[in-house]
This record gives structure tokens, sequence and C-alpha cells, in this order.
């Protein structure tokens, strides 16, 4: 099946300019996610339009936001943000991070058939993962405490913590100040989503 016109308005109303390889490897990537939903149960929504909307436009709409060179994604679930982003920055090199196996092997078949080797997929639990990353992103952490407690190993002495969010919380920020800093929060539009997003930027103490 074929969602590029929908997936051309979005990335129209994000702003974000792809090229038409780039375009066809997204198109690839929901085609291949809802392919695979059928018989491994990646992901909950099973709706195209939803998972557009839901994981590839909100993977999407961080793009201006990624700057560093070496980025891991953890718990990454079937790639996202992650896979979107890895098409759209091929210059960025992104480890993908999740402790469900059949949601690596999904990704590793995604990097072949799209030929992304900007892209690794790493079966691990976050704990055990023991390298450094320029910037660490998420949303799949319940609080930013989480997160940080979590992952703090992964994060070079430079390196950000990019939590993406629903409601922005001061209170969750403050909770963390002793580990770390909210240098930046960016307010998220997403097309088609009525429901809030944001981007927090945080750096170590």
């Amino acid at each position: 099946m074929d969602w590029s016109n929908e997936l051309e308005q979005g990335l129209c109303k994000l702003a974000v300019e792809a090229t038409d390889h780039q375009k066809k490897q997204l198109n690839d990537l929901l085609v291949n996610l809802l392919k695979w939903n059928k018989s491994y149960n990646l992901t909950a929504i099973t709706d195209p339009s939803q998972a557009l909307t839901l994981h590839l436009l909100d993977s999407l709409a961080v793009f201006p936001y990624i700057k560093q060179p070496r980025i891991i994604d953890v718990g990454t679930g079937a790639g996202f943000p992650g896979l979107p982003l890895a098409i759209m920055l091929p210059e960025v090199s992104f480890s993908l991070l999740d402790s469900n196996s059949k949601k690596i092997r999904f990704i590793r078949q995604i990097i072949h058939q799209l030929d992304l080797d900007n892209v690794e997929a790493i079966h691990s639990r976050v704990e055990q993962h023991k390298f450094q990353y320029d910037g660490v992103i998420s949303r799949a952490f319940a609080s930013l405490e989480d997160m940080i407690n979590l992952t703090q190993h992964l994060l070079s002495p430079s390196g950000v913590w990019l939590a993406m969010k629903g409601v922005y919380s001061k209170e969750e920020v403050l909770s963390i100040s002793d580990k770390a800093i909210e240098t930046s929060c960016y307010k998220l539009e997403v097309p088609n989503l009525s429901a809030e997003r944001c981007l927090i930027e945080l750096v170590s103490c």
C-alpha cells in the first residue's frame, strides 16, 4: 500500500524537506511495520493513518532539534523515533536499543531492506549496555527520573538527554534537579494530533 500523499502532507506541515528516496523509505517503513504487526504484535496501533501520525510524524517532529553526531534511542520498540530520524539524518549515527527480541529483529530487517548504513540495532537491557553517546533520546520512559537514572551511564560528559514527553511538567523537571538540568524545552506540533507534545533537553549536573 501507499500512503505517500498523507506522508507528503505531514512532512509539509512539519516543514521537513525530504528527497523522493527518503519519502519512499518512510513509506516502506510504514508498510513493513503494519505487515509485521499482523504476526508479531510490534505495536498496539493497527490503523494506517494512526500509525503514520503516532509513529512517523511524531518521531519526525523532533527532527529540527537533533544536532548530535551519535545518538542512542533507548526503549526504541519497533524503531521509533530512531528509524524515521535515521532516514532523514543519514549523517547521524543511530543506535536503537530494546530488550524485545522480535522488535529488534524487525529493526534489523528494516536496516537491511532500506539499506540504512547509519543504524545499528542492539538487543539488550539498558543497564547492560555500556557505550557512551552524544545524545540519548527516548519516548518510552514514564518519568524523567527513570530516564535519567537508567541512562546516565550512556551519556558522554558533553552529551544531552532528549526526552520526548506529552504535557510539560515543571515539577517533574525539578524532581531530577540534583542529577540533570533542563537547557531547553520545545513544544512539538504533530500534524493530525491534538494531544500536547514536547521535547525536553537536559544535561548532566
